[in-house]
């Protein structure tokens, strides 16, 4: 397909290209210098390329890195001054509109082909694996999310944190390292930050400067941007896995014990209204996930969240998200609206991503009004300061109620707290199941079911420990298990949980 803008031109002779070895699948049709190069109309007049080093680096020299490393490998200035100069005279060669209106993969091969035009006319010297990643670098460039794209194509990276064009950081089993990874400028960052908040309908500009969006995948994004962000603009991805966890996948790695599991699996299936507490990235969005796989297929499940990140498999589910002020400052959703909304949906479940204003007392009256087994998350550090902030969040939201009264609707609302922690070498665990018993005077008696306690660390730094039950023979929630025949199952993971401790 012709793009417009390339013309034939025989002015610029092409180049001896270095002997590449018997390369294994070069994916370009760079790899054959028989062909006769389209030279691109401004790419041979652009400013001259930057001179590669005469003695170019056997192709051996660099050690084969693994798949997962590679987007650390230290790359030179000669590159990145290379790729800028190929990549200007792309932009100066192609037709946007055209390109747009091709899939990705046609897209992608007809901007490789122009590249290695590119690369010839100019007279970069390259091995093969130099040119594959100059060319993967520039497609994701123009189609994807630039240097991001390696990052995100990795499973094991929980976090990716951009602080300006020079600094990208990642979180890998629970430890933060620097990477190499970096952008052009500050304006190639800030132009992928626009295209991915414009896929939301949101928008990122000095106007409005912070912006919370999520990638296609459900991944939760933010972005800050300058005036606010003084380095340069700043983006924080939470990732999420491609394959999505299950509770037996918690038990695989630790976060709970085959007995806990089990304890979890009944109170989901009992429809006991729950909030997942923790700090932030201790898993309560992946734990709620999980807790959500036990509700029946023929309910009618309404989800209310800022950015739709959760990952219900039941067929009959409701996603709602809230909506941020216009450039007008009008037209603003709450999450408090989602949720009164929710009411008159005719849901069964209703389940908020994260509580963290007024909307805490429409769900707390959810909960208690016939809508058993809602679930909720919200940033606390124990069970007791989750509810403490319950009651902080509809006080602050105006209501004019009595301390009491707020306690009395948080104790007949709320039937588990479930807390999750990230423990000091990165990993993650649910470090407690407590049930709301009632009210002792003005104070919310709380009982723990299970807790984990750590015995110390290996040689390696990991923490040991144990979930261990309390001696509790019969929850709070027993009937409720009872009423759904689960009051065996029940009686047998207390008993497991005593036999382990």
């Amino acid at each position: 397909m012709s793009f417009g803008k390339r013309v034939s031109g025989g002015n610029a002779p092409a180049p001896a290209r270095p002997a590449a070895p018997a390369a294994p699948k070069p994916k370009v049709k760079a790899a054959a210098p028989a062909a006769t190069p389209r030279p691109a109309q401004k790419a041979a007049a652009g400013a001259p390329a930057p001179a590669a080093p005469a003695k170019a680096k056997p192709p051996a020299a660099p050690p084969a890195p693994v798949a997962e490393e590679i987007v650390i490998k230290e790359k030179s200035e000669q590159y990145y001054a290379t790729k800028t100069t190929v990549f200007n005279a792309l932009i100066d060669t192609i037709d946007l509109g055209q390109l747009a209106q091709l899939d990705q993969e046609s897209a992608r091969e007809e901007i490789r082909d122009i590249v290695v035009e590119i690369i010839t006319i100019k007279n970069v010297v390259m091995s093969i694996s130099e040119q594959e990643g100059l060319l993967d670098d520039i497609c994701n460039d123009v189609l994807g999310y630039g240097p991001l794209e390696p990052l995100l194509a990795r499973d094991d990276i929980a976090d990716i944190m951009v602080n300006g064009a020079d600094t990208t950081y990642i979180e890998v089993n629970g430890k933060i390292q620097r990477t190499n990874v970096r952008f052009r400028d500050n304006a190639q960052l800030m132009n992928i930050c626009q295209r991915i908040v414009s896929q939301v309908g949101r928008r990122v500009d000095e106007a409005s400067p912070i912006c919370d969006a999520r990638l296609l995948d459900g991944s939760r994004v933010n972005v800050i941007a300058p005036p606010l962000a003084i380095d340069g603009p700043t983006l924080t991805i939470r990732k999420f896995k491609k394959d999505k966890l299950r509770l037996e996948d918690l038990v695989n790695f630790g976060s709970i014990s085959v007995p806990g599991s089990e304890i979890l699996r009944i109170i989901g299936h009992s429809r006991c209204n729950v909030l997942i507490s923790g700090g932030t990235g201790s898993g309560k969005t992946t734990l709620l996930n999980c807790l959500t796989g036990f509700i029946e297929p023929d309910e009618r499940v309404i989800t209310c969240e800022d950015s739709a990140e959760l990952q219900l498999q039941q067929p009959h589910v409701v996603r709602l998200e809230t909506r941020p002020p216009n450039i007008e400052g009008s037209g603003e959703i709450t999450m408090r609206e989602l949720v009164k909304n929710c009411l008159r949906m005719r849901p069964e479940r209703i389940i908020v991503g994260e509580v963290r204003g007024p909307e805490a007392f429409d769900l707390l009256q959810a909960m208690n009004t016939g809508h058993d087994g809602s679930m909720g998350t919200l940033h606390a550090n124990s069970p007791r300061e989750a509810l403490s902030r319950v009651e902080s969040m509809i006080t602050m939201g105006g209501f004019s109620l009595p301390a009491r009264t707020i306690r009395e609707m948080i104790v007949g609302s709320i039937d588990v707290v479930i807390q999750a922690t990230r423990l000091r070498d990165g990993s993650r665990r649910i470090i407690n199941i407590t049930e709301v018993m009632g009210l002792e005077g003005d104070t919310i008696v709380l009982q723990d079911v299970l807790t984990y306690e750590i015995d110390g660390e290996d040689a390696d730094g990991k923490l040991i420990g144990q979930h261990r039950g309390t001696g509790i023979g019969r929850p709070r929630f027993w009937e409720r298990a009872r009423y759904y025949n689960l009051e065996h199952d029940l009686a047998a993971a207390l008993d497991s949980l005593e036999e382990a401790a």
